[in-house]
């Protein structure tokens, strides 16, 4: 069901979309970590949010 909502869509794409990604271990992090949660290595990148066709 898709959302209709520019302010709650916007809340859903920010939520899906932005945060990081351990390059060690792959765990999810949260968009303003310094070090992964999990591995505690300081290698993580954002991650992807180009939509591929």
């Amino acid at each position: 069901m898709p959302i209709r909502d520019v302010a709650l869509l916007q809340l859903a794409q920010r939520r899906r979309l932005y945060y990081k990604i351990c390059m060690k271990c792959g765990a999810r992090n949260a968009p303003t970590a310094e070090k992964c949660r999990r591995c505690r290595s300081y290698d993580l990148r954002w991650k992807r949010r180009e939509i591929k066709r």
